[in-house]
């Protein structure tokens, strides 16, 4: 009987589905589209509060117009909590179920398949109500694949990271989409605002999308650029996002210049600064680079904080960085392109910097007396030189038209050049940060020799007696050749070549005399690359002897401690001499005081007052002593005992010695008058006097001297005023001082050259000592005439 009930209830419930179709369809039930996310949770909604205050029985599930439930809900004789629950194994299984709270009842598929798909139908039935069905379209929608993002090269990028680009670059971006059900629409999003949604498919399910975003700049870093692929709103789109990274060039760079500078932003030479750069905005942050001109500075310190570098900059400005730029430049390590830079052109104080050098036109080894030459003085100096100095051996030199020194702007000119001229020239200049002297410039004037004695000079020499006799000349460059020659006034000979040695600066020859003709002018002559010597060095020849005794001594300038004797020097006998003062008591045979001088002056102290004393005065020279001068019965008076009485007797005494030894001198001239007449009968000779004994002249006239003898010297030799007259030089010997007595020269007097009377015999008075003067003793008068004869001396007056 059970069978058989099964089976009718079967084919009732088949019998009413079939009738139940037709009859939907008849009536026209809305489908309601449903999509599911393959994967996810389908719900299909059957609402079961149609019918009021009725009462559920069945609820069944179909799919399409299939006849036989795939799910049922069975409430028949139960509460609707207690309701059976079937699902059709080979269709949903144990991922379907019917739930009825909350409202409205739903069945729920988990898991969806896409088999799943399709159209479904709900019919519920009620116990007295009509039964109520509801329709399903199922679409079952596949997500795609995650997006995959290439570049313009066609690489995939893996990472978050998009770049880093440089400013001004384009980006281009590929998003490519695989796979979805329905096709998934792909779009990019810059931070989030949709900038691109046009895609395209290509072949099989792949579908793309490009993305150009050209000329990127500093804004766009950090851009997020996101591609979406979505198909369904059931779920997110799928997306993957890029961060732009960028290389930044630096925003700013400034130079701080230092505190220390001077007014105006100076800097000082040789002294140390430190010059801060600051740069910000490079990422990363940049590099700091110093550059003085084009060299690169490398004592620096730097420090990073973000995108800020701080560098310090250590560096002593030197005269040549005047108005050279100092250069900061900030740039980006990674791209040297993404740079900035800014300069500070440095203005650099000093002191003159000089430098002194010959004229560009002239040759330094080829300048002579008379020419014209010029320096020039570069000067270099911030701020600019204010004034500009000549120095000549270290002596200023200043403008001076009338000796020919010229100052022009950096220039110094001189016209006609001497040898006094050579030297060493520098030019000084002066400023705000101090003066400076140039190099020392040697300045170089050749000229031709010249004797460097000058005059005549008076050689002595005894008969047989070898002398040396050196010619000395100035003369740059050095003499290359000398010539001597001798004149006796009867005839002038060059003297041979090997007689005579030459260093080119002296030459010497050695002389001999034997006879009377050996005495007579020797001269000496050079020349150099320059030219010849103008005017010889002349050397007269003299019979060599004893000097004789200086004359005219007297006492001056006393004091309470101390006394000046002064003679005039006597006839040096040809050779160079020294004097000698002794000081004796006056009764006494031992020297007091022993006092040697060059010249015949001496300063006698600490002698006691109210003594005689006797003052000896002799010259001295290679052949012996002169005969000696006396001051006799020299007393030296307490100041405070002193009479006018006393300094008359004094002088008068003077006087009285002095008459006496005139007497004797007049005596020896009368006797030398003679000879001189004697030797006037003699022939004459025809050759003129030497050309460097007639150049000199007198001052005093003779109108009773006959000049008709042409190989005498004329002299004034006696002279009756102090006019000045004939003056001849010789070694070691300067000009005779005056006489104090207007008396002609004699043996007494000793030999002089041009003497004049010093002062009235009447100055002695008022002297504070008082003296006897004698005359020299033993005077050889045949000497001295067999001088006379032999030297040509010039005729004393009658």
């Amino acid at each position: 009987m059970a069978p058989h009930v099964a089976l009718f209830l079967v084919l009732c419930l088949v019998h009413c589905d079939t009738k139940t179709v037709m009859q939907d369809k008849l009536a026209g039930v809305r489908t309601v589209d449903v999509q599911a996310v393959e994967g996810m949770v389908a719900q299909f909604p059957c609402d079961l509060g149609t019918a009021a205050n009725d009462k559920v029985y069945m609820v069944f599930w179909f799919r399409d117009d299939a006849g036989i439930p795939l799910y049922s809900f069975d409430v028949r004789g139960k509460p609707l909590s207690e309701a059976r629950h079937w699902s059709a194994p080979e269709v949903f299984g144990p991922r379907a179920h019917f739930s009825t709270s909350p409202a409205p009842a739903s069945l729920l598929v988990r898991d969806v398949k896409r088999r799943d798909e399709g159209v479904y139908r709900c019919r519920v039935d009620f116990r007295n109500t009509q039964t109520t069905s509801f329709r399903y379209n199922l679409t079952v929608v596949v997500p795609p694949e995650k997006p995959v993002v290439v570049d313009r090269w066609g690489r995939v990028i893996n990472t978050t990271t998009l770049g880093p680009h440089e400013e001004g670059d384009d980006v281009l971006l590929t998003c490519r989409v695989l796979g979805g059900r329905p096709e998934p629409s792909v779009r990019w999003l810059v931070n989030g605002v949709l900038v691109d949604e046009e895609y395209e498919h290509n072949t099989g399910d792949v579908i793309e999308n490009r993305l150009l975003w050209p000329a990127i700049r500093r804004a766009d870093y950090a851009a997020v650029f996101t591609c979406q692929a979505a198909n369904s709103h059931l779920v997110p789109p799928k997306e993957v996002s890029l961060v732009l990274d960028m290389f930044l060039r630096p925003l700013t760079v400034e130079i701080k210049k230092p505190a220390e500078t001077g007014e105006g932003g100076v800097l000082t030479a040789e002294r140390r600064y430190e010059v801060a750069c600051e740069s910000a905005g490079s990422r990363p942050p940049a590099i700091v680079t110093w550059f003085k001109g084009k060299r690169q500075l490398k004592r620096i310190t730097e420090e990073l904080r973000d995108n800020l570098t701080m560098s310090v900059m250590s560096f002593v400005p030197t005269l040549d960085d005047d108005g050279k730029p100092i250069t900061c430049r900030a740039e980006n390590p990674n791209v040297t392109t993404l740079s900035m830079e800014t300069s500070w052109t440095i203005n650099v104080v000093y002191p003159p910097v000089v430098r002194l050098r010959l004229g560009s036109s002239l040759a330094a080894g080829d300048i002579k007396e008379g020419d014209d030459v010029y320096f020039e003085c570069h000067v270099r100096a911030n701020p600019p030189a204010r004034k500009l100095s000549w120095l000549h051996d270290d002596r200023p030199l200043a403008h001076n038209a009338s000796a020919r020194v010229f100052h022009s702007n950096q220039s110094l000119v001189l016209q006609k050049v001497t040898r006094h001229s050579s030297g060493r020239y520098a030019c000084s200049a002066l400023n705000a940060e101090g003066e400076t002297v140039s190099n020392e410039l040697h300045f170089r004037v050749k000229y031709a020799p010249s004797c460097r004695s000058g005059g005549v000079s008076v050689v002595g020499a005894a008969r047989g007696e070898s002398v040396v006799i050196v010619c000395k000349v100035d003369a740059d460059p050095p003499a290359a050749v000398f010539k001597w020659k001798f004149n006796n006034s009867g005839e002038t000979l060059d003297v041979a070549a090997d007689r005579y040695t030459s260093n080119g600066s002296a030459s010497s020859l050695k002389y001999t005399p034997v006879a009377d003709l050996d005495y007579g002018t020797l001269s000496c002559s050079a020349s150099n690359e320059v030219g010849a010597q103008l005017a010889p060095c002349v050397f007269q020849m003299v019979v060599a002897g004893k000097p004789h005794a200086p004359r005219n001594c007297t006492l001056w300038n006393q004091t309470a401690e101390s006394v000046e004797v002064s003679c005039v020097a006597g006839f040096d006998g040809g050779l160079p001499q020294t004097f000698l003062l002794e000081v004796y008591h006056a009764d006494g045979s031992s020297p007091r005081v022993n006092l040697t001088s060059e010249e015949p002056s001496w300063t006698i102290r600490g002698l006691e007052w109210d003594v005689r004393f006797r003052l000896i005065a002799v010259a001295v020279n290679s052949k012996g002593r002169s005969p000696p001068a006396s001051l006799d019965d020299v007393l030296f008076r307490d100041p405070e005992k002193r009479t006018a009485t006393e300094a008359s007797l004094g002088m008068s005494s003077m006087l009285g010695a002095a008459g006496a030894g005139a007497g004797a001198i007049f005596a020896l001239l009368a006797g030398a008058c003679a000879v001189s007449l004697r030797r006037r009968r003699r022939p004459r000779l025809a050759k003129p006097l030497p050309a460097p004994l007639v150049t000199q002249h007198l001052t005093l006239k003779q109108p009773e001297l006959d000049d008709a003898e042409p190989d005498l010297i004329p002299n004034n030799y006696c002279e009756a005023t102090s006019a000045p007259s004939l003056s001849v030089s010789s070694p070691a010997r300067t000009g005779p001082a005056p006489l104090t007595t207007p008396a002609c020269n004699g043996p007494g007097a000793s030999w002089t050259w041009g003497a004049r009377c010093r002062e009235p015999a009447d100055a002695a008075l008022g002297r504070s000592a008082s003296a006897t003067l004698r005359a020299a003793a033993d005077l050889n008068v045949d000497a001295i005439k067999e001088k006379l004869l032999d030297n040509r001396i010039p005729e004393s007056c009658v």
